[in-house]
């Protein structure tokens, strides 16, 4: 795969795709993630990359339409995860876990087309099987979680007062 494509934020708030050499919106960047488009978003002025930043904008301006995806506790969950010994694994975690549901629903899809009208039976033995998964993933965030802390709680106790 190549570079990405860069988008250019101007200070004007604008956002310029340099591949198709026109202005965008929010829309067509959901567009780029929705096809899989790798993409860099470059503020002109400073230079610094706010992909991350844009992707949040995607986002909030998605839950303003139609029915949210994230409710306010778990955005409330979200916002109190930050700062805290365990914020890196939490972001592992929530990744790890929308992964895992894509690569589900990936193998629904192949099985459905390939076992036609019988797919009751073999969409339950998947279902068994992501479950399955699921439990294997979530043992090994809570085990390295556990670890971490363990070890944050030694650092901090051997610390001089």
């Amino acid at each position: 795969m190549g570079e990405p494509r860069v988008i250019k934020k101007y200070p004007n708030r604008r956002l310029y795709d340099t591949a198709e050499s026109r202005y965008i919106t929010l829309a067509d960047i959901r567009k780029l993630v929705v096809e899989n488009v790798e993409f860099v978003v470059i503020d002109k002025k400073t230079q610094e990359d706010i992909t991350r930043s844009i992707l949040l904008q995607v986002i909030a301006e998605q839950e303003h339409v139609g029915d949210p995806l994230m409710s306010r506790d778990f955005l409330s969950q979200v916002i109190r995860s930050y700062g805290g010994v365990m914020q890196g694994l939490i972001g592992s975690y929530l990744e790890q876990s929308l992964k895992l549901f894509a690569a589900q629903q990936r193998e629904i899809r192949e099985r459905v087309r390939s076992q036609g009208g019988d797919s009751l039976s073999g969409a339950s033995a998947l279902a068994q099987q992501n479950y399955q998964r699921w439990q294997s993933v979530q043992e090994e965030i809570f085990r390295l979680m556990s670890a971490n802390r363990g070890r944050v709680e030694s650092e901090e106790s051997s610390k001089p007062m």
